[in-house]
């Protein structure tokens, strides 16, 4: 596979996620495809993995420790056009984020920021829920950390694994399972900034 891909039960976006499968990951791919979808046999049983993504041949070794996109060299600071609403409350870190996420992702048009009773990150304003799921969130979430250092991002949590700075060399760490598909971070990418570092 030529990037983490989610293990699905049904060949849909919308299918159950059973697992986040590291690229490189050897499948036994079969001759059945749907929607986009090829059914491969893991551990046993089948499954179905997005089809665009598979490969015959092993991925090149990147430089960094694998599956995440390049820096950019510019974020846009204009306010999104799905509004700025969830920017209230926000640090100025967490709002360069914001809509640096929604011009970089324009399909992604639903977002969470401060919550009145939170404690912790999203409590303090230093915290942005992008929420999307599939392939595209891991797009999202590895973006983001490209970018860390110049968004002021401190970690990112996506499909219950964690990237921080602090443990940046470990990469992407498994997070113990805490029940729903939200708790675990499936359906959307989750942002801690530090509060102002990345706007100079």
């Amino acid at each position: 596979m030529t990037t983490a891909l989610n293990l699905r039960l049904e060949p849909s976006p919308e299918g159950k996620i059973l697992k986040v499968l590291p690229e490189g990951e050897k499948v036994t791919a079969t001759s059945t495809e749907e929607r986009d979808y090829t059914l491969v046999i893991y551990s046993g049983e089948p499954r179905w993995l997005a089809t665009e993504y598979l490969s015959k041949t092993k991925p090149e070794p990147r430089e960094d420790d694998g599956g995440d996109s390049s820096g950019d060299d510019g974020f846009s600071s204009e306010p999104c056009p799905s509004g700025s609403g969830v920017e209230d409350g926000l640090t100025k870190d967490a709002i360069r984020v914001h809509r640096a996420i929604c011009h970089r992702f324009p399909s992604i048009t639903d977002y969470g920021g401060v919550r009145a009773a939170a404690y912790g990150y999203h409590g303090s304003g230093r915290a942005l829920d992008a929420m999307v799921d599939g392939d595209l969130g891991w797009e999202v979430a590895r973006w983001v950390r490209a970018n860390a250092k110049e968004l002021g991002v401190m970690e990112v949590i996506y499909s219950q694994k964690i990237w921080t700075v602090q443990r940046s060399s470990e990469g992407w760490r498994s997070m113990e399972d805490r029940g729903s598909a939200t708790a675990n971070h499936y359906d959307h990418v989750h942002v801690s900034v530090y509060g102002n570092e990345g706007t100079g």
